[in-house]
């Protein structure tokens, strides 16, 4: 059984860093498809950032400059750093996993997800 826990959301000013984290189980992240995701209020779910099975990084252009992902195998857990953080980064984050290696940016290709946490960026 796959499970995907994050953590690390919270209120931050703009301005500010959070780092989230989505410790995994039942796979070893090294070897799949890893993907942040996020939803704001009457929106659709979006892609963040991602990393394939070879380590290779893709970012959003929203977030590309601020936000990293990395990953930890020794922990099997997957990190999104979160710099700069403004407004319109408020949302709730998906950590997200995909049964194969490479990263797709379509929600609807990542088969087990997170429960979310919320990141609110005050102005």
């Amino acid at each position: 059984q796959v499970q995907l826990v994050e953590s690390g959301g919270g209120l931050v000013q703009a301005g500010g860093s959070l780092r989230l984290s989505c410790a995994a189980s039942g796979r070893t992240v090294n070897n799949y498809a890893m993907g942040w995701f996020r939803q704001a209020p009457g929106k659709e779910r979006e892609f963040v950032a991602g990393m394939s099975g070879n380590g290779y990084t893709y970012y959003a252009d929203s977030v590309k400059g601020r936000f990293t992902i990395s990953r930890d195998n020794a922990k099997n857990t997957v990190y999104l750093q979160m710099n700069s953080l403004k407004p319109e980064d408020t949302a709730v984050y998906y950590c997200a996993l995909r049964n194969a290696k490479l990263v797709i940016t379509r929600s609807r290709e990542y088969h087990y997800w997170g429960q979310g946490t919320q990141v609110t960026v005050s102005s």
